[in-house]
């Protein structure tokens, strides 16, 4: 299927590795030109090596957190007028709700609820007056089935969910799309670091540590991060006009709940 965005120019936000970089890489497969984001400049120009390597678009990149004012402007000056933005960042570390003070919130709302809210903000007028945009914030699972640990994560991202749900709605005449992905059980260095803790708490291995998680996934397997970046370009093509509002759970068909 041509997805009709070949020639576009998008923003995927904290896209040197992981899910950030699979949307940017299935994006560039479609032919759009990407600006990649990271914190760490050998592995965002790796990314960009890769990504050069693979597919005949322009890739650009700018290093630095996305939380900070200074990236997101230095982003913007990259590529002006995007057409697609793709809003990411690392979560906070699971822990405990005792143990969480003031500045743990602020920093998770800062890093997961504020700084996309931020890019879209400086993006969505320009989408709207052009006639096309596509915007995709990637949260978590956790909006919908929030578990205590990881309250740090679904409290900002929830958040960023029910404003961007209601943005949906004044933009979407326009031809202007926003919408969630809600990936879980994802392999990637972010689920690494989730089977280590598991193992470490429950004195096991990591393989067990995986194989215990893929026995909670009714796949009976982790999800791959291509498959995630798939889901992305879809939503960002130009066959998706017609979605919006709405948060695309990637979990394998675990969720239990209805809606």
């Amino acid at each position: 299927m041509d997805l009709g965005i070949a020639g576009r120019h998008a923003i995927v936000c904290a896209s040197s590795r992981g899910l950030g970089l699979a949307c940017a890489d299935a994006l560039a497969r479609e032919g759009v030109h990407v600006v990649l984001n990271g914190r760490d400049p050998d592995p965002l120009a790796a990314a960009v090596a890769r990504l050069t390597g693979r597919h005949a678009v322009d890739i650009g990149s700018v290093a630095g957190d996305i939380a900070d004012p200074a990236t997101r402007a230095a982003l913007l000056a990259a590529c002006p007028e995007p057409d697609i933005l793709v809003t990411n960042n690392g979560g906070p570390a699971p822990g405990r709700f005792a143990d969480w003070d003031r500045d743990a919130w602020i920093a998770a709302l800062d890093a997961n609820m504020l700084a996309p809210l931020a890019m879209i903000r400086a993006v969505l007028d320009g989408m709207v007056e052009r006639g096309f945009g596509r915007i995709v914030n990637i949260t978590s699972a956790m909006v919908k089935t929030p578990l205590s640990p990881m309250g740090l994560s679904t409290g900002a991202r929830t958040g960023l969910t029910s404003v961007a749900k209601a943005l949906s709605r004044d933009v979407a005449r326009a031809g202007v799309t926003i919408n969630q992905l809600l990936p879980e059980r994802i392999d990637t260095d972010r689920q690494r670091q989730m089977a280590e803790l598991h193992a470490s708490l429950a004195d096991i291995t990591v393989e067990e540590a995986y194989a215990h998680m893929a026995s909670t996934i009714a796949a009976g397997r982790l999800g791959r991060p291509e498959e995630v970046g798939d889901a992305c370009a879809f939503l960002c093509s130009a066959r998706a006009g017609y979605i919006s509002g709405q948060s695309l759970q990637l979990d394998g068909g675990s969720y239990t709940g209805l809606l």
